[in-house]
């Protein structure tokens, strides 16, 4: 089931986002909390409901669904419902909507990662060739690199067995576990060093809910789906060292540069007492 739940996950991943976005918003104390609340409300729809809906309409035993078991789907669940219902043209309507879904994955993926990469470029802690902009403002080097990083997934098909495909899902997915679990550290301790200054935490745009529960939830539960995706194979490993390897891929993958850039540049977190804030504080804080 935790092993099910990283590939679930990888599947809400973007949804930071806005997050990113945020910088280059006209008006982001207005539009980012507004983007925020409609995101959770999309989730519930295109996921949650459309994965209950189809649930309840077709059986996981449904010949039309299945080839052979229960790993080899044969129909997409959406084109079956709509071919239950009648209407001939399911297929080529579900692959539009794929293709598009695609699309959009894809270009908001090479947007948020591109400017993640000239971000870390201006503040020093990457190469400053990708902090380098085109005369439109486009951040071209950050741009072909997350390009190129972004065509390994082509070297998939090129292999039957489907060992990159599963590399590449496997780190794919396990550092956007590890950068829900920084978002949720950076914004508990955020909240907590406002409060520890003094500050006025509804003067803020947008407050999430459920704090401090919420980013405390949000680690623990990152850690054992990392930690917990196949653990079954530790109980075998001179056998399954392989898949080991494979499955927790993303785990040195991001800790090596993470811990190499504090080793280097002796880097710690910030007290609450030195976080600069720029809101105004409450009356005698």
């Amino acid at each position: 089931m935790v092993g099910v739940a990283m590939i679930a996950g990888f599947s809400f991943q973007g949804t930071e986002t806005v997050g990113v976005a945020a910088g280059e918003a006209e008006n982001s104390a207005r539009t980012i909390p507004r983007a925020i609340r409609q995101t959770f409300w999309r989730i519930l729809l295109f996921y949650v409901i459309a994965i209950l809906i189809i649930g309840v309409l077709i059986p996981y035993t449904d010949p039309n669904l299945l080839r052979n078991d229960v790993t080899d789907v044969g129909v997409s669940p959406f084109a079956l419902v709509f071919r239950h219902a009648g209407l001939a043209f399911a297929a080529g309507l579900m692959n539009a909507v794929v293709l598009t879904a695609l699309l959009s994955a894809g270009t908001s993926s090479m947007y948020v990662s591109t400017r993640i990469l000239y971000g870390l470029a201006v503040s020093g802690r990457a190469p400053r060739a990708f902090g380098k902009l085109t005369a439109s403002g486009v951040p071209f080097n950050a741009l072909l690199a997350t390009t190129a990083i972004g065509a390994l997934c082509f070297f998939s098909s090129l292999f039957g067995d489907k060992a990159v495909y599963l590399w590449l899902l496997n780190t794919s997915a396990m550092t956007g576990f590890f950068a829900w679990l920084g978002i949720a550290v950076s914004h508990y301790r955020f909240r907590r060093g406002l409060v520890h200054q003094g500050y006025d935490v509804s003067m803020l745009a947008y407050r999430s809910p459920f704090y401090p529960f919420g980013p405390i939830f949000t680690v623990v539960l990152c850690l054992v789906i990392v930690a917990g995706q196949n653990y079954q194979a530790f109980g075998d490993i001179p056998n399954r060292w392989q898949e080991i390897v494979a499955t927790y891929i993303g785990v040195p993958a991001l800790l090596a540069p993470w811990l190499g850039y504090r080793l280097v540049k002796k880097t710690r977190l910030i007290d609450y007492e030195d976080m600069p804030f720029e809101l105004p504080k409450r009356p005698g804080g």
